[in-house]
């Protein structure tokens, strides 16, 4: 008999992919489950997801079953060893919980590299130049009486500051340096591939680092120590004027700082496609015109969406052949 693996949620893309990559391998089970109860009940012994060894998952399981909490965690059949997320970010997932049961996480890093970057590019240019607010401007019959040139700037030799110079941060550092801007980067480490015009401020340097920044550009994953790690103080290290920017998760900065700093002119504006409460807004993030937002599609491209299912799904694959794969998340290696 196969191994069974499960798709918690649909495939848009790659259906045949799948079937190619699964074909003599493993036999595919569909969620089927309508509720997260009946879900659980599912996978008791005896249920018919009680074999299954890997789960494919993306953020549209989310209707049927929920997040992957600790809770949904603990009824995952004991035959459970794998999780395939299906994107780069996996906080969705109680990775905590599911190494506490030997089970195993892989996302999808690199996949999402371009897409996402060349978003926060969007992002960045339109808070500098307002091209958010004069195209709303234009489409309102106003032309651009109401743009205030001496407000706007070009991105030119500004200084780009990246938190997170994973495979995203990287992507954006390229596309920012073309104009060409100054780079400068904070992460845990010193990323061994960014290039030589790309300047690394360590812990102990990046008060440094946000004081000469005209752009900050969040990259950081969000885990339980990232909540809020933009806060107040480090907003306020910003040279007033300075632009954010996030791609990353909402929660990462502190919401409330942020928006007091656009209502006292502080920043300059900012670039947003994520929020801590998706897809709620906060209401006040609409009120200002110096804000470009964008419904979390940072990555949201058929190419794109293409290439994660199938890294994902060839994530599971590798593990029910060799028990392993390249994409394992930090959490479980």
């Amino acid at each position: 008999m196969p191994p069974h693996v499960l798709l918690c949620g649909s495939l848009s893309w790659a259906q045949e992919e799948c079937q190619e990559l699964f074909r003599g391998v493993a036999e595919v089970l569909h969620l089927d489950s309508p509720s997260r109860d009946e879900f659980f009940a599912d996978c008791k012994p005896g249920g018919k997801y009680d074999a299954v060894v890997g789960i494919y998952r993306n953020n549209l399981s989310r209707g049927y079953i929920g997040v992957f909490d600790k809770e949904l965690i603990a009824h995952l059949p004991s035959s459970l060893k794998w999780i395939a997320h299906q994107g780069a970010g996996y906080d969705n997932i109680d990775a905590q919980a599911c190494k506490a049961r030997g089970i195993t996480i892989s996302n999808t890093p690199g996949a999402v590299d371009d897409a996402t970057a060349t978003t926060a590019l969007y992002l960045m240019i339109s808070a500098l130049r307002h091209f958010a607010q004069a195209e709303r401007d234009l489409r309102a019959g106003n032309w651009k009486y109401a743009h205030n040139a001496g407000s706007a700037h070009d991105l030119t030799g500004r200084t780009l500051a990246i938190l997170g110079l994973g495979g995203i941060g990287l992507r954006f550092a390229e596309l920012a340096h073309a104009f060409p801007m100054r780079v400068v980067y904070h992460s845990r480490n010193r990323n061994p591939e960014a290039p030589e015009w790309c300047q690394y401020f360590d812990a102990e340097r990046l008060d440094e680092m946000l004081t000469q920044a005209d752009v900050l550009s969040v990259h950081v994953p969000l885990r339980p120590d990232t909540v809020g790690f933009v806060d107040e103080r480090m907003i306020r290290k910003l040279k007033k004027g300075a632009v954010i920017v996030n791609t990353a998760r909402g929660k990462v900065i502190d919401e409330d700082a942020m928006i007091r700093a656009l209502e006292d002119g502080h920043l300059g504006g900012v670039g947003l496609d994520v929020y801590p409460n998706e897809p709620n807004i906060n209401p006040r993030l609409l009120e200002f015109k110096n804000a470009t937002l964008l419904p979390h599609m940072g990555a949201s491209t058929g190419d794109t969406m293409k290439k994660m299912e199938v890294r994902a799904l060839t994530n599971l694959r590798d593990f029910v052949m060799c028990g392993t794969c390249a994409d394992i998340v930090p959490e479980c290696r």
